[in-house]
């Protein structure tokens, strides 16, 4: 029977004609475009995109919208809250919890009791039945007025909820706020409480506001890029990283977007990979964030800092993208520009505030002038009005007995006013106060008077209400993420040589798999390899297990990008047989497997002679030339020191035009270099050598520079340009051992200054040492070294305690003593302030002067004793002999 069935159903449907099929046929691409049109169109609106009134996403507005139905100002079970919630909201109750428990983690709005989880762990919030939350007195104060908010029907028509609330705030910018759409995407940047409450004030007096994101989990950002919250913009986050000790490190506050458990998951699988090396990780993380970092022995803290920012989630981009929802369309705009719809939004509902309050207090004044009438002129006792029968006749009875008082009300007389006074009870009309009714009504008019002279002066009422904002809420909101510009961490440089590089020289191979070659050098597995060949032929390449480049290898290394101190000197033929050169130069930078030529790149070219030289030592070779018929002497000793570094495409300089038997090592050299000069920037709180911030000198060798802290002690590091700062640091330079400071100290136990005078040990690089006394509450007054200073004295003199101020030169006072002396007393009077007269003295300045001096004095004594050895070029061996002492050779 069911086969019967289907058969006629089947032979139903053949049946039926084809023009029937066809009228009630739709097009798919006509389904698809209504329907996902208006799919899209409502995620956008009703979903993803906060509005920019009041800076809410439905979900939020309709969560605070229950909130406050149910504010009693007690705790109210989110669970209830929520269920509570569904009668606005279309979706189920879980992306109603989700909402609530994100408001309340921004601690602004809603008060929370329980456990409502931790952004900055990742720690999820209990289930809604066991926490509570209440609004909070600034929601209260800023986001609710029922007389200024605009309403639509729920989801079912049952209850009535806001459009959008009247927020007199820029909450939107405070909170943040992320969604992603059909099609697009928001993602706005929390920013400062008491900025944006600047800012607005700012819009207010005519002045474009300019403000930065302030990330609840602290840390470090760089905003440079920020292009005011729009596309294309990026902010660059980091971990607040301190260095404990050499061999500890501590992350005290994290990025934005990531919680302790994924930055210590990230910083263990580096360690797994080899990018850093650790002994352990600690996660004490309570109140305040503490992930301790236990360094493995004989790494550096400082370059660990570095590569924790290249290759973990301390260091993180974000890309902002500000849309928001106005006049129900999406609008991509900046945050500086949404600041000022805000504040203007806030100016707006101000005004219209004033004006409700205007017409209710012009309301009450009324009524209180129309009832101290009726009653002090008798009118309730008047015959007519005692026997009027019907409500029409009282109207009328007493609008006769009003007119003579019409022009004492700034309004019409209604029916409806009348009914107020026919309403009123005879025993409070019997028991009115005609006194204390004139005295509210004073009040009242007093009232009406401050109303309208803040509309008349509406900017200052709207500035006025953002101070009291600033009185009242600000305290706990200060900045917590240090705005920063960071510098660029190269991971190539900061990478830990995880791998073990080979080279097969003949065959042409290089590689961290080939373990049966021979090693050349440990390396990371990331870097660059620079090889050069004996045909003169050079290249760089990124490691890899296993790579061909090129056969007959002299030279394999890990290649530094931008080492302009690394100097390679050789010797090459150009040609089966050419010339020979003598040539020195650097590598700093080149295309990664271009194949470049140190000679001119002749067929049948070959390198005679290599050495790369990491800090451009020069040294001395024998040449020695093949027989010649016009040659007498066949050999002749070179000094690289005397060849100039030029360029990595230059010729080079001739050695011989005759053929080169042997290219044999001499002696070794010095560096031909100069000292290194060095730069300290005070805004990415590193060294450079770019020339920017202040310049610290010339380092060279054992150099060391000079930090001063805060708390009166000092300490002494390299002039490596990967070293960190502590941001306590008050003075930096380069590290005189002969010359004299002067610093004043108060004594933390007796409150006494101290004046002393000496110089700075030579102690061991990463050690603190304290100068000043070790007494608790001993604070550094100054420090200068300035070889003469002199300070004023601000005291209070004798027994009378009479102000004086005197001039002091501190040279007067003590002689040069060593470092752990305590020094002179200052003054034996109160001493209420010092300040320093004198400027600090520019050390960079008079060394080099002296450097230069001394150079200048050796150059004239080399050119008055040496200048027998100027090089030249051989044009004809047969009459001119070559020296073996002193002449380089021929160019």
């Amino acid at each position: 029977m069911i086969d019967e069935t289907n058969n006629s159903e089947e032979n139903n449907i053949d049946d039926t004609p084809d023009t029937e099929q066809t009228s009630n046929t739709i097009p798919l691409s006509g389904l698809y475009e209504n329907w996902f049109l208006d799919y899209a169109s409502y995620v956008i609106l009703d979903r993803a995109v906060p509005h920019i009134n009041d800076g809410f996403k439905p979900v939020q507005r309709r969560i605070l919208h229950s909130l406050k139905e149910m504010d009693d100002g007690r705790f109210n079970k989110a669970a209830n809250v929520i269920g509570n919630t569904m009668k606005y909201h279309p979706h189920g109750d879980a992306s109603i919890g989700d909402a609530m428990v994100q408001l309340g983690q921004k601690d602004l709005l809603i008060d929370c009791q329980g456990n409502w989880g931790d952004p900055v762990t990742g720690d999820s919030a209990a289930a809604p039945r066991y926490i509570e939350g209440r609004l909070s007195k600034f929601a209260n104060e800023v986001v609710f007025n029922p007389d200024t908010t605009e309403w639509q029907l729920s989801y079912d028509g049952r209850n009535k909820e806001p459009i959008t609330l009247p927020v007199k705030f820029p909450l939107l910018l405070a909170q943040g706020a992320e969604g992603i759409a059909v099609g697009l995407a928001t993602k706005i940047m929390p920013h400062n409480f008491i900025e944006l409450i600047d800012g607005s004030i700012q819009v207010l007096r005519g002045e474009r506001p300019n403000i930065f994101p302030d990330f609840p989990t602290g840390g470090l950002a760089d905003v440079s890029n920020y292009n005011e919250g729009q596309r294309g913009g990026k902010i660059r986050v980091r971990a607040k990283i301190e260095e404990r000790d050499k061999k500890t490190l501590a992350i005290t506050e994290i990025p934005f977007g990531t919680t302790t458990g994924a930055l210590i998951e990230s910083v263990v699988s580096a360690n797994d990979k080899g990018k850093i090396k650790i002994k352990k990780i600690e996660d004490n993380t309570a109140e305040n964030v503490e992930i301790i970092i236990h360094l493995a022995p004989g790494i550096s803290p400082d370059v660990t800092i570095d590569a924790l920012y290249a290759f973990t989630s301390c260091e993180s981009s974000i890309s902002p993208n500000t849309c928001v929802i106005k006049d129900n369309k999406p609008h991509f705009m900046s945050v500086n520009d949404v600041l000022i719809e805000n504040t203007k939004q806030t100016k707006a509902l101000l005004k219209q505030e004033l004006e409700i309050r205007l017409r209710e207090l012009q309301e009450k004044i009324f009524f209180s002038n129309l009832l101290k009438i009726f009653i002090q002129e008798g009118m309730y006792k008047h015959p007519d009005y005692e026997n009027a029968g019907d409500f029409e006749t009282v109207v009328q009875v007493l609008n006769t007995l009003f007119t003579p008082f019409f022009d004492q009300f700034y309004r019409a007389i209604v029916a409806e006013d009348y009914k107020k006074l026919i309403d009123k009870p005879m025993s409070s009309i019997t028991r009115f106060d005609i006194k204390k009714a004139d005295e509210q009504m004073k009040a009242l008019e007093d009232e009406i008077k401050e109303v309208k002279k803040n509309l008349r002066h509406l900017t200052e009422y709207a500035i006025a209400w953002f101070e009291r904002l600033r009185t009242k809420y600000a305290k706990g909101r200060e900045r917590k993420t240090e705005l920063r510009v960071f510098d660029k961490v190269e991971a190539a440089h900061v990478a830990l040589a995880n791998a073990k590089l080979y080279v097969n020289r003949a065959e042409g191979f290089i590689g961290t798999g080939m373990k049966k070659d021979e090693f050349v050098t440990e390396c990371s597995d990331i870097d660059d390899i620079i090889v050069f060949r004996e045909d003169g032929k050079y290249s760089v390449t990124k490691v890899q297990d296993k790579v061909f480049v090129g056969k007959d290898i002299i030279h394999v290394a890990v290649f530094k990008k931008g080492d302009e101190r690394t100097i390679y000197n050789t010797i090459y033929r150009d040609g089966t047989n050419g010339t020979t050169y003598v040539k020195r130069f650097a590598v700093t930078a080149v295309t990664r497997d271009k194949e470049y030529d140190v000679s001119k790149g002749t067929k049948g070219s070959k390198i005679l002679y290599f050495t790369a030289n990491p800090n451009g030592e020069a040294e001395t070779v024998n040449i020695q030339l093949k027989p010649h018929t016009k040659l007498r002497k066949l050999n002749f000793d070179l000094d690289f020191a005397e060849i100039a570094i030029k360029g990595k495409g230059s010729l080079g300089n001739i050695v011989s035009k005759y053929p080169v038997k042997k290219v044999m090592f001499k002696s070794a050299g010095v560096s031909t270099l100069s000292g290194r000069k060095i730069w300290y920037d005070d805004v990415l709180k590193r060294l450079n050598a770019d020339e920017r911030g202040k310049y610290l000198g010339e380092f060279d060798g054992d150099d060391k520079i000079l930090m001063v802290f805060q708390d009166g002690s000092y300490e002494l590091s390299n002039f490596d340009l990967n070293n960190h700062f502590d941001e306590k640091m008050i003075r930096i330079e380069k590290h005189l051992l002969d010359h004299v400071y002067a610093a004043v100290h108060q004594d933390g136990k007796s409150g006494t200054y101290y004046v002393k005078r000496f110089t700075f040990d030579d102690i061991p690089l990463g050690k603190r040492v304290t100068f000043i006394n070790d007494e608790p509450g001993s604070k550094l007054i100054l420090l200068t070294n300035n070889p003469e200073p002199v300070v004023k004295i601000d005291q209070l003199k004798g027994k009378s305690q009479t102000p004086e101020t005197i001039e002091q030169p501190l040279n007067e006072l003590i002689d040069i003593k060593k470092i752990k002396a305590q020094g002179n007393r200052l003054s034996f009077h109160n001493v209420q302030e010092v300040q320093l007269l004198t400027a600090d003295i520019d050390l960079t300045v008079e060394k080099e002067t002296e450097t230069t001096a001394q150079e200048s004095l050796s150059t004239e004594t080399a050119s008055a004793s040496d200048s027998s050895s100027v090089s030249f070029e051989i044009t004809n061996p047969d009459d001119i002999q070559v020296d073996d002492g002193g002449q380089i050779g021929l160019f």
